[in-house]
């Protein structure tokens, strides 16, 4: 069992609340919010469900870290040219930002399946500062409870 959570990244739990960068991407959420509140007439949520938010702000977050950045990153991670730097970021944080990109077109339109990339770049960054899927769990989360609060729409 503590190989599987070392695997994912769930292992150990990093002081990533004292990372100015961590701290700024929780900033950024806020900025990302309201872009979209503005972006989209009538976004504001005039009914809010506890199962479509539970779902949306933490268990679609929680799965698709597991899936994207526990799984696939950390596979693409050990490759030696998933750690190879593209703009400062890994081949592997790339490749499992755009699979997340398609994920995201099932239910979105492709203007908004294509905005998650910087979040999700952002998710991948983390994983790999912090050797650990905690920060991007939190930032996850997060995003995507201010995205369900302003806009009112599932993720």
């Amino acid at each position: 069992m503590q190989a599987i959570l070392a695997e994912l990244g769930l292992d150990r739990c990093p002081n990533f609340f004292r990372d100015g960068q961590f701290l700024a991407a929780l900033a950024a959420g806020v900025l990302f919010w309201l872009a979209l509140s503005y972006a989209v007439p009538n976004a504001r949520a005039t009914q809010v469900f506890i199962a479509i938010a539970l779902s949306v702000c933490l268990l679609q977050p929680i799965m698709e870290e597991l899936i994207f950045r526990g799984i696939l990153q950390g596979e693409l991670l050990r490759k030696v040219w998933g750690q190879r730097r593209i703009i400062g970021f890994s081949l592997a944080n790339w490749l499992t930002s755009l699979a997340f990109i398609a994920l995201h077109f099932i239910a979105h339109p492709p203007l908004w399946a294509l905005a998650v990339l910087v979040p999700s770049l952002l998710f991948g960054y983390f994983r790999e500062r912090h050797h650990s899927l905690y920060p991007p769990l939190c930032l996850h989360i997060y995003y995507n409870t201010g995205y369900f609060l302003t806009t009112g729409f599932p993720t």
